[in-house]
């Protein structure tokens, strides 16, 4: 059953669990359209959280990245950066700046290198334990930290440019922004949400697709906003605009939205036939006693539900799942090297202005949307391993040329070929998600936001200290690199294209066992 909240122009479609009793049509209103007089929240909706995040966290990345390289080229040129700056400017070869350009570049390149390397250990344990956990201390308790962590990333920021701090202060910040998760821990917390109470199978895979194309939509809007944001204020404010954001999706966090779990109750009463991945985590919060049980036994505990994963598994399923992961893992990395287009961009000979990074970002951002009409529209006549391999082709041509763009026309036009380039992760998501069982969701939805973590910065310190290395003699390298990266995880996918795993039977077999 559907329903929607009245007067907020916001559809919330959302199936609720089946109950033993037989309840008013009333009723049965109120509760389907996810409304609660409790003053836990009052709304079952996560999607404004994940996108509030992403616009806020994008304007900040983007903003970030183009202070530091204003801030090294004051400190390597002596000169504040010359905001005239264009590709005609660069093109003329009486100013002399190429080694300038090389030697910021190479100083922004390594300067992201370090932020990503101290962001990356500390952030390995809470992205694969917070997915996890919220089967014990509820889902808002994984959604919470990374709002926590961005809103103090961005104050750090705004203070650095208000006072002018040095950069180590932002450095310093990313080892505690670290221990908080990253957009992947939201992200997978956002998805167990949606899987506690949207049962019916099609709307909850509606919705989680929505989800997907959330980055590139509000990321893309941030984009446009701030090359204009700042041309007219500068960065300071913008640090401040995007940290109040956060603070607002942190109240509504808090005392809008509602907890699908209950250590003392369930929302909805389950039948005890219900099948969904709900009831088992419903269960799991209702019988475990967090004051009999040590916290750190409890964190083992969680670690094994990941563990058991391959344990439980058939020899078959488990390689299968390992070589989805190793797709998916390979597919992060190559998505990765894109990012290292603002740097690209900003190097001569193409010298793009602020409000032109702006756009080329906002026309990266909408092949998540044309990703997202791809696979609805591919996924009627082909299959799921073919889309992927569409998805990985299209990564590998685009990338391929942008190495070797050197035109403004031509670096808009990259993003043509990459309008598939999002649809092998949510696709893979959703094949490594059906060759487990419903009570195993939580543990492999946090092992795919661990190896997203992980092969996400990875790439991100492997392709800084790359492109610090290759800016000076070719920098489009670090593109063809990428490309390679996700050819290797076509060939994955081709790999088990030829060896299918009966979905169907393994499962009968798992489920038997049990």
């Amino acid at each position: 059953m559907g329903g929607a909240i009245a007067g907020s122009g916001l559809q919330v479609w959302c199936t609720c669990p089946r109950q033993e009793v037989e309840e008013s049509a009333m009723m049965r209103w109120w509760r389907c359209n996810c409304l609660s007089r409790s003053f836990t929240g009052s709304v079952y909706l996560v999607e404004p959280v994940f996108a509030l995040y992403i616009f806020s966290m994008s304007m900040g990345f983007m903003l970030l990245q183009q202070y530091v390289y204003r801030r090294l080229w004051l400190q390597v040129s002596g000169a504040p950066y010359p905001v005239e700056v264009d590709n005609m400017y660069c093109a003329d070869s009486s100013t002399n700046l190429t080694l300038t350009f090389q030697e910021v570049q190479r100083e922004t390149s390594l300067f992201f290198l370090y932020y990503y390397l101290l962001v990356f250990f500390p952030g390995l344990l809470p992205s694969l334990l917070l997915v996890n956990y919220s089967d014990f201390w509820g889902r808002k308790a994984a959604i919470l930290p990374p709002v926590v962590g961005g809103l103090f990333l961005l104050l750090t920021c705004f203070l650095t440019s208000y006072l002018s701090l040095d950069l180590n202060f932002v450095l310093g910040t990313a080892v505690v922004t670290g221990f908080f998760g990253g957009m992947e821990t939201l992200l997978g917390a956002c998805f167990l949400y949606m899987a506690d109470w949207c049962e019916d199978a099609r709307i909850r895979t509606v919705r989680m697709a929505g989800l997907e194309i959330i980055p590139g939509l509000f990321s893309g809007l941030s984009s446009l906003c701030t090359g204009y944001f700042i041309r007219t204020a500068g960065f300071t404010w913008p640090f401040l605009t995007a940290a109040l954001l956060l603070l607002l999706n942190l109240g509504y966090v808090l005392f809008v939205l509602r907890e699908t779990l209950n250590t003392a109750a369930s929302p909805c009463p389950t039948s005890s036939s219900s099948s969904s991945s709900s009831t088992s985590s419903t269960r799991i919060s209702t019988e475990a006693d967090p004051s009999s049980i040590s916290k750190l036994r409890v964190m083992i505990g969680h670690l094994q539900k990941v563990y058991l994963i391959f344990v439980s598994g058939s020899r078959r399923r488990n390689t299968v799942l390992g070589m989805m992961l190793a797709a998916f893992a390979l597919h992060t990395m190559s998505q990765r090297g894109a990012f290292m287009v603002t740097l690209y961009e900003l190097n001569e000979p193409l010298c793009w202005s602020e409000v032109l990074v702006s756009y080329g970002s906002l026309l990266t951002s909408l092949t998540c949307l044309t990703s997202f009409a791809g696979v609805f529209f591919l996924s009627r006549c082909l299959g799921e391993h073919h889309i992927v391999l569409l998805g990985l082709l299209s990564i590998s041509v685009g990338l391929l040329m942008a190495a070797v763009a050197k035109t403004t026309l031509l670096m808009l036009l990259v993003r043509i070929p990459l309008m598939l380039s999002a649809a092998p992760s949510a696709v893979l998501r959703s094949m490594m998600s059906k060759v487990v069982l419903s009570s195993e969701q939580g543990a492999v939805f946090a092992c795919i936001a661990f190896v997203d973590l992980l092969s996400a910065n990875l790439a991100q310190m492997m392709f800084s200290s790359t492109y610090a290395a290759t800016v000076a003699w070719f920098s489009g390298f670090i593109f063809l690199l990428a490309s390679f990266l996700s050819i290797i995880s076509a060939v994955l996918i081709g790999v088990l294209m030829l060896f299918p795993l009966d979905v169907v039977e393994d499962m009968s077999k798992l489920t038997a066992e049990e």
